[in-house]
């Protein structure tokens, strides 16, 4: 079960990346792949017991992911107390427009679930 999860994130992971190189540089191969994944996951409508044990297995690593960020923040903070107000005013509003999209999409899933309750 664990091993053919992995392949699918894998898989999702090597497509993304080979539209990264023919299509799309502008975006990370990783996140055209995690949105392929989760077009495929829209599509099929379920998770499947391979990629919840394989996702639920990789989940107790997510903190060793985060140890490079939190090194480069330390390691470049004269260069991020620089450009302090850029950097403020880009978490800003990356943080309004993510709370924006969420509340739209939080919006439509519930009217989703309603019209299915309707019929």
């Amino acid at each position: 079960m664990l091993l053919r999860g992995l392949s699918w994130l894998v898989l999702c992971q090597l497509l993304g990346t080979v539209l990264n190189a023919l299509l799309l540089p502008m975006l990370p191969g990783p996140i055209i792949g995690m949105l392929l994944l989760f077009v495929f996951l829209l599509v099929r409508g379920e998770v499947g017991e391979p990629l919840s044990v394989a996702s639920s297995s990789l989940l107790k690593y997510l903190p060793l992911i985060l140890v490079p960020p939190a090194v480069g923040v330390m390691a470049y903070a004269s260069d991020i107390a620089e450009d302090f107000w850029a950097v403020v005013g880009a978490l800003v509003l990356s943080l309004l427009i993510s709370v924006a999209f969420a509340g739209w999409l939080m919006q439509r899933l519930i009217d989703r679930q309603q019209r299915r309750e309707e019929v």
